[in-house]
C-alpha cells in the first residue's frame, strides 16, 4: 500500500494547503468585514488561530481527545483477548509500533484510532464492542483501525480536523464581531458612497459563511475515500471480509447512541451521529460512505486481497480505487474460514472491565449484589446498595502503622525503595481489586500467578498471597 500512502500524503498536503488558503482569507475577510483596511490583522489573528490549535495538536491533542471521551488506558492483564487481536493485527499490518490500548466504558459498539504518527498512536474500543461482537468481528473492526494507522489516516485527519476548527472558531468570532461592531463602519462607508468598500464587505460576509461549509465539504470528501481503503486494508488483514461487514451492520443497527462532539465523532469507525442516517446512504456532509454500500463491497470480494477489494469496488462504483502498483505488488489471498468464536468477554466482565479502568473497588456481597466504591473513598466499609449490610474494603495489610500515617502519595515514589513491603490475600481465582496503602486501587487478573505486585502510583511492593495461605 507504498502506493496509497504515498497518494495519501499527497492529498493530504494539498488539502490542508486548500484549507489553510481558506482559513487566511477567512481571516482577511474578518478583518474587512469588522473595519475597512483591517484585512491584514485579520490574517495575523487568524496565523494566531492556527498557532495556537497546531502547538495543541501536536503537544496535547491526544490526550485531550481521550480524556473527553472518558478512555481508559488498559494493560494487558485488563483484557488480554483484547490485546491478542490488536497485537495480532499489527503484525499482519507490518506495523513498527504497538498501539496504545484504550477502553471506553459505554454500551454502544463503535472504535477508533488516532495518533500523529505510528509511534504515538492509539486504539480505542468501547465495552459494548467486547460483548456485542464476536471475535472475527472484533477483529475486522481492529484491522480496520489498524490501517488508517498504516496508512497515515489518523495524522490527517487530526491535523485537517485543526485547520477545520480554526476556520469554524474564525468564522463564528468574525460573525459576532461584524454583528456587534462592524456594521457601524460599513454605515459610515456606505454614507460616504464608497462603493468599493460595500462590495468588499459584501464578499466578506460572504466568505465568512461559506469557507466553513467548502472546508467541511472537502474534508469529508478525503475522509469517505479513506474508510473504503481502510475496509480494504482489514479485510487483507484478516482474511476474512465478512467479520468486518457483519461488525459494520451490527455497530450501524445497534440502536445506541454513543456522546461525542461533532468535532470528534469524524474518528470512529462508523459516525454516531449519522449512524442510521448513513446506513443506506450518504450525503455530501457525511463524513463516512454509507454502510450498506462498504457492506456489499466487502461481502462481493472473492478472496482477502486488496485485488479482490478494487474488484468489487470497481463493480459497485463504476472505478476502482487502489492504484495499480499497490494492485500489482499484492499478494493474492485466499478468505480463511470463520473461527466460531463468540464474544472475547461477558457483558459482565465487559462492564467489569470498564469500572476497573474508571478506578472503581467491585466489592461483591451475599445478597449477589456487587457494589462499586469509588477509589478515593475514604472509609474502611460501605453499605451494600441492595441489601445494606456493611462491606470491609479490601486492601493491603499495613505492617508498620507509623509509617502509613507518615507516607504522602507526593513522595511515594522516592519512597518506595525504603518502606517494608505490604500483604495482600486473594480471596478466590477470579479478578480482584483492593487498595494499596497510598490509597491507589491495585487490579489482579484471573491469570496473576506472581508472588508480588508492584502499586502502578507509588511503586511499593505488595506481595501476593494465595487464598487460605499465612500473609
Amino acid at each position: 500500500m507504498w502506493e496509497q500512502i504515498r497518494a495519501n500524503k499527497r492529498r493530504s498536503a494539498v488539502l490542508i494547503t486548500l484549507m489553510s488558503v481558506l482559513l487566511l482569507l477567512a481571516g482577511f475577510a474578518m478583518g474587512e468585514a469588522a473595519r475597512p483596511g483591517g484585512g491584514i490583522v485579520g490574517v495575523i489573528v487568524a496565523l494566531v488561530i492556527l498557532l495556537v490549535q497546531m502547538m495543541t495538536y501536536y503537544f496535547a491533542a491526544e490526550s485531550l481527545f481521550l480524556t473527553g471521551m472518558n478512555a481508559r488506558e488498559a494493560a494487558r492483564e485488563d483484557c488480554p483477548r483484547l490485546f491478542n487481536i490488536v497485537e495480532e493485527m499489527k503484525i499482519a499490518a507490518g506495523l513498527e509500533f504497538m498501539p496504545r490500548i484504550y477502553i471506553i466504558e459505554d454500551p454502544s459498539p463503535n472504535a477508533f484510532a488516532m495518533g500523529r504518527d505510528p509511534k504515538h498512536s492509539a486504539v480505542a474500543v468501547t465495552t459494548g464492542l467486547l460483548y456485542r461482537l464476536t471475535r472475527d468481528e472484533l477483529q475486522g473492526v481492529i484491522a480496520h483501525e489498524i490501517a488508517h494507522l498504516k496508512n497515515r489516516d489518523t495524522s490527517f485527519m487530526t491535523l485537517a480536523g485543526v485547520v477545520l476548527g480554526s476556520i469554524i472558531i474564525l468564522s463564528d468570532v468574525a460573525l459576532r464581531m461584524f454583528y456587534y461592531g462592524g456594521r457601524g463602519s460599513s454605515r459610515s462607508s456606505s454614507r460616504g458612497n464608497d462603493q468599493g468598500q460595500i462590495i468588499v464587505l459584501v464578499l466578506s460576509i460572504v466568505l465568512i459563511v461559506v469557507a466553513p461549509i467548502l472546508a467541511q465539504l472537502l474534508y469529508f470528501a478525503c475522509s469517505r475515500k479513506r474508510e473504503y481503503l481502510a475496509d480494504a486494508c482489514g479485510a487483507s488483514y484478516t482474511r476474512y471480509p465478512e467479520g468486518l461487514a457483519s461488525a459494520l451492520e451490527k455497530i450501524a443497527n445497534a440502536g445506541i447512541g454513543l456522546k461525542v462532539s461533532k468535532a470528534v465523532a469524524p474518528m470512529f469507525i462508523i459516525n454516531p451521529l449519522r449512524a442510521a442516517a448513513d446506513m443506506d446512504k450518504s450525503s455530501m456532509f457525511s463524513t463516512h460512505p454509507a454502510t450498506a454500500e462498504r457492506v456489499r463491497i466487502l461481502r462481493n470480494m472473492h478472496g482477502a486481497g486488496l485485488g479482490d477489494y478494487d474488484a468489487a469496488y470497481r463493480a459497485a462504483m463504476g472505478k476502482g480505487i487502489i492504484g495499480s502498483e499497490s494492485l500489482g505488488a499484492a499478494p493474492t489471498e485466499g478468505i480463511r474460514a470463520a473461527s466460531g468464536e463468540g464474544p472475547i468477554e461477558s457483558k459482565r466482565e465487559a462492564r467489569a472491565t470498564g469500572t476497573r479502568l474508571n478506578g472503581y473497588i467491585p466489592i461483591p456481597c451475599e445478597c449477589g449484589m456487587t457494589t462499586n466504591i469509588p477509589q478515593l473513598y475514604e472509609g474502611d466499609t460501605a453499605n451494600c446498595v441492595r441489601c445494606g449490610r456493611k462491606l470491609a474494603i479490601p486492601s493491603a495489610t499495613e505492617r508498620y502503622a507509623e509509617v502509613a500515617g507518615q507516607m504522602q502519595a507526593a513522595q511515594a515514589a522516592q519512597m518506595a525503595d525504603a518502606l517494608p513491603a505490604l500483604d495482600y490475600t486473594r480471596t478466590g481465582r477470579g479478578w480482584e481489586s483492593f487498595r494499596c496503602g497510598c490509597g491507589n486501587t491495585v487490579q489482579l487478573s484471573p491469570s496473576f500467578s506472581a508472588p508480588h505486585i508492584d502499586c502502578p502510583k507509588c511503586h511499593r511492593q505488595i506481595n501476593v498471597h494465595g487464598a487460605g495461605q499465612a500473609a
